[in-house]
């Protein structure tokens, strides 16, 4: 078996409003090279950012990786290392009490990731002195900014065509 490279990833999510427009961000990094993505989304809650910026990092790796995720979130990094999300797929998708997993169509997107690469999540202080996490959440948060612009110049568009 080949030997997997080893990529770097950091990732953060942000809303305004929870939940309310959101958005995501990756920093990977491989062989002294970074690449930045970010991303938004309309109506939606922090953990779904949070899930979107993992899922899109490892979404954009053209082959199978060794990949270690830095994240400042307590829901993903726990559901992952705590082995929650298998015990989700194990039980059709319930939790521990019986009710419904939040955010499934995510979930199930990360997991069949999880498959393909070799993943360990690790677990940052968020909005302390960690540069990477900074840089994420700022993307994250720029592109809430560039939706919440984007949305105002459609609302004017159409108020400027009403008759």
């Amino acid at each position: 078996m080949p030997e997997l490279h080893h990529v770097t990833l950091y990732t953060d999510g942000a809303c305004s409003g929870n939940p309310g427009p959101g958005g995501w961000a990756a920093v990977l990094m491989y062989g002294g090279k970074e690449k930045e993505m970010s991303g938004s989304a309309p109506e939606t809650t922090n953990n779904r950012m949070e899930l979107l910026a993992v899922i899109c990092g490892l979404g954009a790796l053209k082959k199978p990786c060794q990949v270690d995720v830095y994240s400042d979130s307590t829901y993903v990094v726990d559901a992952v290392s705590q082995h929650w999300l298998s015990a989700w797929m194990k039980k059709g998708w319930k939790t521990a009490a019986g009710t419904p997993v939040a955010n499934q169509d995510l979930w199930t997107m990360l997991a069949s990731q999880l498959q393909t690469h070799q993943v360990r999540f690790i677990k940052v202080k968020g909005h302390a002195d960690n540069e990477l996490n900074n840089r994420c959440d700022e993307l994250a948060r720029g592109a809430i900014k560039k939706y919440l612009a984007w949305e105002k110049e459609q609302q004017a568009q159409k108020t400027q065509a009403a008759p």
